[in-house]
């Protein structure tokens, strides 16, 4: 007689996320240790639900982790010591990753994307973290700097971890070593944003026998306006080439952007008129108020706003009086949507057009960067001290990245996505709706059955566009 069913845990989100991860060759690259099962675990719970080891611990109690990756009986110190022992084997492990790359994609990278953000820490303790140019707006927060690597399709290939106070263009040198000696890719083009790839950079890659595309940044396009090398009416919607000692130079002005960016300094303009008005009834009200401290705000405002190249503030007995110098403004205005590519990959190989797209495909980075640190993978704040558990917890949100993606290319092909349908199922729902597969308990004699219940139409729907069979334990 079969007693009656008792839910147990959470089977479908692992089990899915296992066969994801399987499939895109991180088994097979972490091994079959316990070290190698508890990264994976860490790695499927970044996707599934971020948070720190501890609340990785609780997460685990509900869902079927010895059923589907055959872990039973760790806690948090267990997986603090997978942290180590990932950063331990992360070269390794990046190696049999790219190898499988190759393999599926049938070629060694032609075209390589480089670029690197920061993540701040909560504390002040991390071996690895320095105050630096924080892109996140925390003010008053040690950081690091991350690089990360990737095909030109956005896929990771790896992800490293510097002091909080490196700047940009001394993180690439190590990239070039690990291309060469690690990955032995013999030729290859690398892109890297504005400022990153400076001269030593390209003489490292030029010794690489490496060619690079890169972007000039605006103190270096005024240079060359002023040496007359390009013209400001260069800058057009269409793509405009100019060869400048030996160097391509890939002129194009986005109207959109220009529209912005006016649009943008417009505004500041406005909102400083009405605070100076503001200041001035304020002072002429009161007669104990200083003018002096007013004008003191008001031009670190200006300062703060970057408007000081055409205001200027002055005081007037007691009224703060603005000034704007109208040429300035418009020599401000100049290079507005503007942008100027440097390449040195000769144009038998990648046409005027080719270069500013290959430029472009740096957004795939930066859509990248956007899922490890906020949307999906959580990488900040940062709660760890140690260096090696830094970087460990770094190179497991890559891991978690490379499973989010492929996630997200098989949901998308054939669900579409939330830019072009509302109701496209996304990572976040699909999760939610596996999330009701759970294992059922049942009493058979004297002996426990452990079933799992068939999946609705809509889970089915999932499963098969992700290409996982769902199997019981």
């Amino acid at each position: 007689m079969v007693g009656e069913s008792v839910s147990g845990a959470v089977f479908g989100v692992l089990f899915v996320l296992n066969a994801l991860a399987r499939q895109g060759g991180l088994q097979r690259a972490l091994g079959p240790s316990r070290m190698a099962s508890l990264t994976l675990f860490l790695v499927l719970a970044r996707v599934a639900h971020q948070g720190s080891r501890l609340s990785a611990v609780r997460w685990a109690r509900d869902h079927a982790v010895k059923a589907v990756l055959g872990l039973d009986g760790f806690d948090e110190e267990d997986l603090y010591t997978a942290l180590n022992w990932a950063a331990e084997h992360q070269e390794a492990i990046e190696q049999r990753l790219y190898r499988d790359y190759v393999k599926r994609s049938g070629q060694t990278p032609a075209l390589v994307l480089y670029d690197v953000t920061s993540s701040y820490f909560e504390g002040e303790h991390n071996e690895l973290g320095e105050y630096g140019y924080n892109r996140d707006g925390k003010k008053g927060k040690k950081q690091i700097v991350i690089g990360l690597l990737t095909a030109r399709d956005g896929e990771p290939l790896s992800v490293e971890v510097f002091q909080g106070n490196t700047v940009d263009p001394a993180t690439l040198g190590p990239q070039i070593d690990k291309l060469a000696a690690r990955f032995q890719v013999q030729e290859v083009v690398l892109v890297g944003d504005r400022g990153m790839i400076k001269a030593k950079g390209k003489a490292q890659l030029g010794q690489a026998h490496f060619r690079y595309i890169t972007a000039l940044t605006n103190p270096q396009i005024r240079k060359l306006i002023k040496a007359d090398v390009i013209q400001p009416d260069l800058f057009d919607e269409q793509v405009v080439e100019v060869t400048h000692g030996g160097k391509r130079l890939v002129l194009r002005c986005d109207p959109a952007t220009r529209r912005k960016e006016r649009h943008r300094r417009d505004d500041k303009l406005q909102r400083l008129v009405q605070r100076v008005a503001e200041r001035n009834q304020f002072v002429a009200q009161s007669a104990r108020a200083k003018p002096e401290a007013g004008l003191k705000q008001l031009k670190q405002w200006v300062r703060q706003y970057k408007l000081s190249a055409f205001v200027e503030l002055t005081l007037n007995q007691r009224a703060i009086e603005l000034h704007i110098d109208a040429q300035a403004k418009q020599e401000a205005e100049l290079l507005d949507g503007c942008y100027c590519i440097e390449s040195d990959v000769p144009a038998e190989h990648l046409n005027t057009q080719d270069v500013h797209d290959r430029y472009k495909d740096l957004q795939a980075v930066e859509r990248n960067f956007r899922r490890l640190k906020t949307t999906f993978l959580e990488v900040r704040p940062i709660f760890v001290r140690k260096a090696q558990r830094t970087r460990g917890h770094v190179f497991i949100a890559m891991l978690a990245l490379k499973v989010l993606r492929l996630m997200e290319q098989r949901l998308g092909r054939v669900f579409g996505t939330t830019e072009t349908n509302a109701e496209a199922e996304t990572v976040d729902s699909a999760l939610t709706a596996l999330s009701r597969l759970c294992l059922q308990h049942y009493t058979i004699g004297d002996q426990d059955i452990i079933g799992l219940p068939r999946a609705d139409a809509r889970q089915q729907q999932i499963l098969d566009a992700l290409n996982v069979k769902l199997v019981a334990p």
